[in-house]
């Protein structure tokens, strides 16, 4: 019941309270949906983020978030959440979630013989486009480095 109430697409006030009753709960436990992933137009392109880590000694690391293709069942349901998070972080209209997210890159990479420097967000995308026989096929991926955060020493410590 608190699924439909969240999920269906009606603007009655009973739908509204209800709502604003599991909200909590649906926030905590990561169960929130909206429809704007199926309409009015769904998302068109494979999209994913990447940081590049660069050390004090010049040495660069890859670090990935988590994808859902890469993850088992198990891990799906755990980790849903940084699938939104990613969502989100990607999006230039998020930006200001980029200096915190290179914060917590950082101190996940950070190593003390060599601290962090520099963290770097890729966005790695490729367009999926509708064939004329109404199969589809994806673009080449294409890659932009869109953003850097120059790491202080204080942003090493949680």
């Amino acid at each position: 019941m608190a699924i439909a109430c969240w999920a269906i697409p009606l603007r009655l006030p009973i739908v509204y309270s209800a709502r604003a009753l599991i909200r909590p709960y649906f926030i905590f436990i990561g169960l929130f949906q909206s429809w704007d992933m199926f309409s009015p137009i769904p998302k068109n392109a494979n999209v994913y983020v990447e940081a590049i880590i660069i050390y004090q000694d010049g040495n660069t690391r890859t670090w990935a978030f988590p994808r859902v293709e890469h993850l088992s069942l198990a891990e799906r349901y755990s980790k849903e959440r940084y699938r939104k998070y990613i969502d989100n972080l990607k999006d230039d209209n998020y930006s200001a979630l980029w200096p915190d997210a290179a914060r917590y890159v950082a101190r996940l990479n950070n190593t003390r013989s060599s601290p962090v420097k520099m963290v770097l967000f890729v966005r790695y995308w490729s367009a999926i486009i509708r064939q004329r026989d109404g199969t589809f096929s994806s673009d080449p991926w294409n890659e932009h480095i869109f953003y850097s955060y120059r790491v202080a020493p204080g942003d090493l410590t949680s």
